[in-house]
């Protein structure tokens, strides 16, 4: 019998050991673009594109930081980041606490037409942007939105599909008992759901806003469409203006300015990742 037992220890430590080959080299392709990135950034602007296959920098330089803050038209990557900055925490803030208000009120509240009410939300969730992309551009430009953050802040202030979805996921998994218990002490729609319902959802909340925060910092898209001034640009539509397939293009400036563009989001996943799992994984109370 030991002699079997050791027999399937080994094996099992060989799959192990198998398992975790397979994944680190799946894992080292995927990474593999952003760390040639990283590196290219210190490389000189010339022999970025020209030593493609060639991973470190012969020589090492920091041009590429400096020429890429500088910015362009007058206008430093500080402005940039600033706006990505502003536009994504405050659609983040918006987006987690209008869809976690409606996610309680589809979770707890009865009222005539909430069963249509929440088929119409998730039938929003099937819908490509691309359909809705026009209709939203004429009704802001009608506004006079058009070459401000609003049209890209404020649609987040009225919660999204997804989170709501997802939220509630989270709600229906606390006991009613401590509504009703509420309830008996005189507590509000309002008071329950700051004082119970938000802590005990807030591992879903914090991974909502995470994505929103990811979703909303990349977004090119939107800044795209809605931001005209130089002045009011965003990171992502700021580091395509390193390139010109009409002229010269600053790779070496702008790989710098990616790398730096990442740093947030990184501090964000290294800090919050714990809330990524438990919001995913977990519904409800832990016993």
């Amino acid at each position: 019998m030991t002699a079997i037992a050791m027999g399937m220890k080994k094996k099992k430590n060989l799959e192990n050991v198998i398992f975790h080959v397979v994944v680190g080299g799946v894992a080292v392709l995927m990474f593999y673009p952003i760390i040639w990135m990283f590196f290219s950034s210190f490389k000189e602007t010339r022999l970025v594109m020209t030593t493609v296959t060639q991973l470190f920098p012969k020589e090492w330089t920091l041009d590429n930081y400096f020429t890429g803050w500088k910015g362009f038209g007058g206008i430093t990557f500080a402005t940039f980041f600033k706006n990505s900055l502003v536009i994504t925490l405050l659609s983040t803030t918006g987006a987690v606490l209008s869809s976690s208000m409606v996610a309680y009120g589809f979770a707890r509240i009865q009222f005539k037409g909430k069963n249509a009410l929440f088929f119409c939300m998730i039938i929003t969730m099937m819908l490509p942007h691309q359909v809705i992309m026009i209709p939203q551009y004429i009704i802001f430009n009608m506004l006079g939105w058009v070459n401000t953050a609003l049209p890209i802040v404020v649609p987040s202030w009225f919660a999204k599909a997804f989170f709501i979805f997802m939220i509630m996921q989270f709600i229906e998994g606390v006991p009613r008992e401590l509504d009703e218990a509420a309830r008996i002490d005189g507590c509000s729609d309002y008071s329950i759901f700051t004082h119970i319902i938000v802590p005990l959802v807030r591992p879903a909340m914090v991974t909502c806003a995470i994505f929103e925060f990811y979703w909303k910092w990349d977004d090119y898209m939107g800044s795209l469409l809605y931001l005209n001034s130089p002045q009011k640009y965003t990171v992502a539509i700021a580091l395509k203006n390193f390139t010109d397939p009409m002229s010269s293009s600053d790779y070496g400036a702008m790989f710098a300015m990616c790398v730096l563009s990442l740093l947030p989001v990184i501090i964000i996943f290294l800090l919050l990742q714990k809330y990524i799992v438990e919001g995913v994984a977990s519904s409800g109370i832990k016993g």
